[in-house]
């Protein structure tokens, strides 16, 4: 990472233009600028650093024009933007430190929504020492953080998605390091070129053999979207059947499972699933177009997934064998 930011960048094209000169004694043309850029937060180093004088700094904390998110950044006005508290945070932290771990994961769309992650601590990561810690903040320190290591999103320092996927080895299960590796493989994130050099280049990181048995796995990544979905794949692979592709466009529809060369495509209701005229309409629908396709569609329900595991698993072993088993 380079020493300098996009904010602090910011600050220097916006005193290099055209309008420098007038910008050096309009504070608030240079706030408002530079609040644009970074999602509506300013730091107070950024704004002394561009010559705005420390009392104007505290007239508008007094007239609440400036909001304190922490000690020495403030929310330009009373509006919140939707990346606020990532950008505050490295602001808060200063330069070299990038959002890392959960919060880059997040960012990449690497794990499923949350209702829980708007007050989930904004992680990040550095190589050195960051005080005082900051309320909200979970901070790492690093012994290294390489250039081909971070990147910028929508003006936000964090890590690549290779380095974040070799972060998240550390904390997630196998299966879960296995669905956001999936995520990664479906989104055009998962460069397994640059993975494996990061494995080479740090030999001894929490879940690198896990990560790396992921990665030399003869069977495809896997990729579930609900609780039912993941039940159904767990009861697949512990009966030991080949797992289907999940969550994969036939004709195009997107289909919970299918097993390609047996031609069969499985659908999967949740336990939040209420049928309805229409709804039922929609799926005879779906499955005539699958069927047309040459394609056998079985449905399975929740109550099948957890109460009756065992007749499931004959029938699907059946389907598998058979075409003619449905």
């Amino acid at each position: 990472m380079p020493p300098r930011n996009d904010a602090s960048e910011a600050i220097d094209a916006h005193l290099t233009g055209d309008h420098a000169a007038g910008s050096r004694t309009d504070p608030d043309s240079l706030i408002l600028a530079l609040a644009r850029r970074q999602h509506g937060v300013v730091a107070r180093w950024q704004l002394l650093g561009a010559g705005v004088p420390r009392h104007k700094i505290e007239y508008r904390l007094r007239k609440g024009w400036f909001v304190s998110i922490h000690r020495g950044v403030y929310r330009v006005g009373p509006t919140e933007a939707p990346r606020q508290r990532e950008m505050a945070a490295v602001l808060a932290c200063g330069a070299g430190a990038v959002l890392s771990h959960s919060t880059a994961a997040a960012l990449w769309e690497l794990l499923p929504q949350s209702p829980t992650r708007a007050t989930a601590p904004v992680t990040l990561s550095a190589t050195r020492d960051v005080r005082p810690r900051f309320h909200g903040v979970r901070y790492h320190r690093v012994s290294s953080l390489c250039a081909d290591e971070t990147t910028y999103l929508e003006c936000l320092p964090l890590t690549t998605p290779a380095r974040t996927l070799l972060d998240l080895a550390g904390s997630l299960g196998t299966r879960e390091l296995e669905q956001v590796l999936a995520r990664a493989d479906r989104q055009g994130l998962l460069d397994r070129g640059q993975l494996e050099r990061l494995l080479a280049r740090y030999p001894r990181r929490r879940g690198r053999s896990r990560l790396r048995t992921l990665l030399g796995a003869p069977v495809d990544l896997t990729f579930t979207r609900s609780e039912a979905e993941e039940r159904f794949l767990s009861l697949v692979r512990k009966a030991g059947l080949h797992p289907p592709e999940m969550n994969v466009v036939v004709r195009g529809i997107e289909v919970d499972a299918l097993w390609r060369q047996e031609r069969l495509v499985v659908e999967i209701d949740g336990f939040a699933f209420h049928s309805s005229p229409e709804a039922f309409e929609r799926d005879r629908q779906r499955d005539g177009t699958l069927a047309a396709a040459g394609l056998r569609v079985m449905r399975v329900t929740w109550r099948q997934l957890t109460r009756e595991p065992e007749a499931l698993l004959v029938r699907l072993s059946q389907a598998l064998v058979t075409r003619d088993a449905m």
